[in-house]
């Protein structure tokens, strides 16, 4: 899509975009405020802007009169990006350009970057797990008598190589038909094993030539969602991808209501029923999407997090959260797809990632195996952001992990106004210093409903660097303005009036909201430090940063830094891979290395029980401020704070 460039007077910024962007978004990216509080709906009619030159489609309405229509204006928040751009923010904002201009932070989201398959054949590691060969078998004759499976393997054998061959029964049942429906012309399916030791298994029999037709699926088994993919194994593509929610979540939002639930009787039976019914759907939709002959499919790969794995599996998670806090294994057999209640022929093997502790599980070393941190030299953080935060230090040479309760803040849970990033959410956010008159931009550009864990971290992070709030997360109660106020005995500002929000009633953000966010990057920024404490290292040491989750691709860098989420880094070293779990998932579909080297980098990764570890707490505490009680661990924020002061002054 073609990219224009968008300035913005009076403030000189500009910004590169691209086309059919609304002129609000490129405002936001510029670093420049424009008054809106209605989410990008054009109800409230504050974010009137001149276009100076170039051409935007729409921005008319009846906020705007006649005239000034004729002349230009029109509301940012419905303006389209058609051209390149002048735009001017109306005199009402000139007073204090140069203010915002030295208060304005960057905007900056991680480098998203993922394995993709030209990297594995770069490293000539695109050897998927399951491979189809295509056989010409002499016909037997009264002479030539052998049986149907031993003329297979003989075949097998001299003409390509392969040994250590087992066959499942399924398959020789199928033999004898398949073998003459075209003349002993066959496909025969293999699955490697996973230790070079192990033995080559036939999985599948097939009449003809069906080797440009081989697919994997790929699941990530997550607590509040599941995600599918489709992949061929042909060409690496992904053909198709879907997701749910897992419908274990009406039998409790996090992994310790569900493993409460399984403990009453035909509990288990039923979040593991509700489950598996999930990926049966996820299954589906993938399937049809892709176009996809189910009997095509070879092998399916799953991650989740050690609670989710084992109610899939109908394996009891009490002793999960009781000390001393064991899971019922760590490694997991292959298994045919069918017999965990998989709707998929029965041919189809099944991988399930491995765990390393009760709160580490497998898809944290499916993000692991994914990223590749776990090959490289350079020495990694790897964060997956949510209810369950998962921590992993290291690199080729060894690899630490430790998993924190942070709380549901980042996903929009325990927040008053809170949400998860679907339409109406605030994701984005700007506060004039002057008139304290916010800027919401919404998923989708409708009216507010609420506030999603990634813009809940830029509103805070805004107030915090503009003073509205200080270290403590307590609202600055000497500013003149209706948007502070005090309700129930509870300071909040209201982020969007009634008339304005997608809701019945006012859009704020409360102290309350403020303290559990506060408390949610504590334990996360804790977890970091703790485990660099453990193993002799300090920030300073690490070469860069991996983000995991649904949330790192939304969220600003900056002002996760600015709270204290994030160790000060150089944004340059900070990436994110997406789903990780899912990732792995694919990358295990795709290559037998990552699935050989599953169980020597688990072997690897030493696990810290926080509760168990004497500095968590001690860490813990010094992060419940922001950012942190040791302003000079964030020496670019503690610069910019002393500028500001000065502007104030």
């Amino acid at each position: 899509m073609t990219e224009f460039n968008v300035n913005f007077l009076p403030h000189e910024k500009e910004v590169s975009v691209k086309g059919g962007e609304s002129l609000i978004r490129a405002a936001m990216s510029a670093g420049v405020h424009i008054n809106a509080s209605c989410g990008g709906e054009g109800v409230c009619g504050k974010c009137r802007v001149l276009v100076e030159s170039g051409e935007v489609d729409g921005g008319v309405s009846e906020k705007l009169n006649r005239v000034d229509i004729d002349k230009g204006y029109r509301l940012a928040c419905l303006s389209k990006v058609k051209s390149d751009l002048t735009i001017r923010i109306p005199v009402e904002s000139e007073i204090d350009a140069s203010v915002l201009n030295k208060m304005a932070t960057p905007r900056q989201t991680a480098r998203i970057k993922e394995r993709n398959l030209e990297d594995l054949k770069e490293q000539g590691l695109f050897v998927p797990p399951v491979e189809q060969i295509y056989l010409e078998l002499p016909q037997p004759t009264k002479i030539d008598n052998m049986a149907d499976v031993p003329r297979i393997v003989n075949a097998l054998r001299t003409k390509h190589n392969e040994h250590r061959l087992e066959f499942d029964m399924s398959v020789i049942r199928k033999i004898p038909d398949v073998l003459r429906a075209q003349d002993f012309k066959v496909t025969v399916t293999i699955a490697r094993p996973v230790r070079s030791e192990g033995k080559n298994h036939v999985i599948n029999i097939e009449p003809g030539n069906t080797t440009d037709h081989n697919y994997a699926i790929a699941i990530d088994i997550g607590t509040t969602t599941v995600y599918g993919q489709m992949i061929d194994l042909i060409t690496g593509e992904v053909l198709a991808q879907h997701g749910d929610f897992n419908a274990q979540i009406s039998y409790g939002e996090d992994v310790i209501s569900r493993i409460v639930y399984a403990e009453k009787e035909g509990g288990l039976e039923t979040l593991n029923e509700k489950v598996v019914g999930t990926i049966n759907k996820v299954i589906d939709k993938i399937v049809k999407r892709s176009e996809v002959n189910p009997d095509e499919i070879s092998t399916i790969t799953l991650a989740g997090n050690t609670t989710m794995t084992q109610l899939f599996l109908n394996v009891n998670p009490r002793y999960i959260r009781r000390a001393p806090y064991v899971p019922a294994a760590t490694l997991y057999p292959q298994v045919k797809a069918f017999r965990m209640g998989l709707n998929l022929p029965h041919h189809v093997t099944a991988l399930v990632y491995p765990q390393v502790s009760s709160y580490v599980g497998g898809d944290i070393v499916a993000g692991v195996m994914g990223s590749g941190m776990g090959h490289d030299e350079e020495l990694t953080l790897y964060m997956d952001i949510g209810t369950n935060a998962e921590i992993v230090i290291g690199n080729k040479d060894w690899l630490v992990c430790a998993a924190c309760s942070a709380g549901p803040a980042f996903e929009g849970g325990g927040i008053k106004m809170g949400m998860r990033a679907a339409k109406g959410a605030i994701e984005d956010f700007s506060i004039d210093p002057i008139t304290l008159e916010p800027m919401n931009i919404t998923i989708g550009d409708v009216r507010p409903k609420g506030i999603c864990g990634s813009g809940l971290i830029t509103i805070v992070a805004t107030m915090f660097e503009m003073g509205i709030i200080n270290n403590s997360g307590k609202f600055n109660r000497d500013l003149e303005t209706p948007r502070i106020r005090e309700a129930d005995g509870v300071y909040e500002y209201v982020l969007a009036w009634e008339d304005v929000s997608g809701v019945d009633r006012d859009i704020v953000l409360s102290e309350i909201d403020i303290d559990n966010l506060i408390r949610a990057k504590g334990a996360m920024y804790s977890g970091c430090m703790t485990l660099l404490k453990e193993v002799g290292m300090s920030i300073a040491d690490l070469d860069r940063i991996i983000l995991a989750g649904g949330f790192g691709s939304f969220v600003d860098l900056e002002k996760c830094m600015v709270i204290g989420l994030l160790p000060e880094i150089d944004h340059e070293k900070v990436t994110f891979i997406g789903n990780g779990s899912l990732l792995g998932a694919r990358m295990s579909s795709l290559t037998n290395r990552i699935r050989s080297d599953v169980g020597d980098t688990l072997a690897r990764m030493t696990n810290f029980e926080f509760s168990e570890t004497a500095s968590y707490m001690d860490n813990y505490i010094a992060a419940l401020f922001l950012p942190h009680t040791d302003l000079n661990l964030f020496p670019k924020l503690e610069k910019r704070l002393a500028e500001r002061q000065k502007i104030n002054i």
